[in-house]
């Protein structure tokens, strides 16, 4: 976890790599198929470089040929903010960590499976955790979803 109660952009600034922190505090965009977890394929949990919360599992995970992670859904909803995005002549639905209000992407109506959601989110807004090291990086309680009678997608 990288962000504390008090943490100020500043800190951010030195803690954060200059695309991390463009990303999550100034609403950034990372390039496709150049960041980090694009073609990650590993299981795993993806977490929130700020806060350290979880958002994404790897069974969630999947190709959408946009070049960022994409994702069917979040671990859990309630860490997930959504607003109307109005940029760059569109309309869309930004997504955000509801803890550290990090800006993490898009979501969109075009995904597989049965919400038909595709969160389209930045490497840069994330930390992957491999499932082998989530107890020893203190996520014991997520090994859950990595069992075999846990459905991908």
């Amino acid at each position: 976890m990288i962000r504390l109660a008090n943490d100020n952009k500043e800190e951010l600034k030195k803690k954060l790599t200059p695309m991390q922190y463009e990303v999550t505090q100034n609403n950034g965009t990372e390039p496709p198929f150049r960041n980090e977890y694009w073609n990650e394929e590993r299981e795993g949990l993806y977490v929130d470089i700020v806060s350290g919360k979880p958002l994404y599992s790897s069974r969630d995970k999947y190709d959408a040929g946009c070049g960022w992670p994409s994702f069917t859904k979040p671990i859990d909803e309630d860490e997930i903010l959504e607003k109307m995005d109005y940029s760059h002549f569109m309309v869309r639905t930004e997504v955000r960590s509801k803890t550290a209000d990090s800006h993490l992407g898009h979501v969109f109506n075009d995904g597989p499976g049965p919400s038909g959601l595709r969160y389209c989110i930045n490497s840069a807004a994330l930390r992957f955790i491999p499932k082998e090291k989530l107890a020893e990086e203190g996520y014991q309680e997520y090994i859950k979803l990595f069992e075999d009678n846990v459905q991908k997608g």
